[in-house]
């Protein structure tokens, strides 16, 4: 009972994270079943059907909160089922911990574009212009929907990042398109598991437990993303991308654990920097948007 009530709360803390910033839920489902020495397949099916309910839930919490752009997820969701269920399909005959390293580089260079695109603009607010197009749409749901299953966590890592890069969706528009599609992805995950596993070897308390964490956070999640501002939102998902991929990177070259947690110390303590002079500038354009407003107002009065 112990061990359920856990990860409830580590369901609920993963759906905080990836309802708020586009990601991680699977990536730290997964990661905690793997080292309790649960199967990567059945962690990774647990963590599909789980997410069946949460991402159903936080879909329906970003459409409430005009997070989500349909044209995008329309267009996102078929290739993403598909990814899905071929990487679950053949989890158990792929090697996926060659290929990691490889994507975890991409992805890391990705975060780092998306912390510079949003740095660069200064005191000026992020303008978006468009969305991204079926080119570029289709690759990413089949990469995105094939390293889900394969590796227990993908699709927010993949999708966001490179949605986030192109700087033509707002970023709270990115994570709520992203994190609504990913229910269509975690039924074909889900279903992938089920023809390759049997629904015997799939352990049900696991996927009910991170379950009601995660659909408990999901509305929570979907308001953080409303209020947050855009510039900030891209910097905290930037950090995160870059504190992620960068642990892979460093594990698949079988760092030391004193220079792993040196860097990624350095790292977070970059992040938050980052963050807080983000913050600052945010309530300074702000500040000085509020004063433009106010002076013709008051020029008006005094007529």
């Amino acid at each position: 009972m112990r061990q359920l009530i856990v990860l409830g709360i580590v369901g609920l803390l993963a759906q905080l994270i990836d309802g708020s910033l586009g990601m991680a839920y699977g990536v730290t489902s997964t990661t905690l079943l793997l080292a309790a020495g649960i199967a990567p397949a059945t962690a990774s099916a647990a963590v599909h059907f789980s997410e069946i309910g949460t991402s159903l839930v936080s879909g329906i919490s970003h459409h409430k909160f005009g997070n989500v752009d349909w044209k995008t997820v329309s267009i996102l969701a078929v290739p993403g089922f598909i990814g899905a269920f071929v990487g679950a399909t053949f989890l158990a005959g792929l090697n996926g911990d060659a290929a990691t390293p490889w994507i975890s580089g991409i992805l890391l260079a990705l975060g780092i574009y998306v912390i510079w695109r949003f740095l660069a603009l200064g005191g000026r607010r992020p303008v978006f212009k468009g969305r991204p197009g079926v080119k570029l749409l289709i690759p990413v749901g089949l990469v995105g929907g094939a390293l889900d299953s394969i590796g227990g966590g993908g699709w927010g890592p993949v999708g966001t990042t490179t949605l986030l890069s192109t700087g033509r969706l707002e970023p709270r528009k990115v994570v709520g398109s992203i994190d609504t599609s990913e229910f269509v992805v975690a039924v074909g995950g889900s279903l992938g598991f089920l023809f390759a596993l049997g629904a015997s070897e799939i352990d049900w308390k696991i996927a009910a437990a991170l379950l009601v964490g995660g659909v408990i956070a999901a509305p929570v999640a979907a308001w953080l993303v409303r209020i947050l501002p855009a510039r900030v939102l891209a910097i905290a998902a930037g950090g995160i991308i870059i504190l992620t991929n960068a642990r892979t990177i460093l594990m698949a070259l079988d760092a030391s654990p004193a220079v792993l947690s040196t860097v990624l110390a350095a790292l977070a303590l970059a992040w938050i920097g980052l963050l807080t002079h983000t913050v600052r500038l945010e309530r300074r354009v702000r500040k000085e948007e509020g004063a433009e407003t106010t002076a013709p107002a008051e020029a008006v009065a005094r007529s």
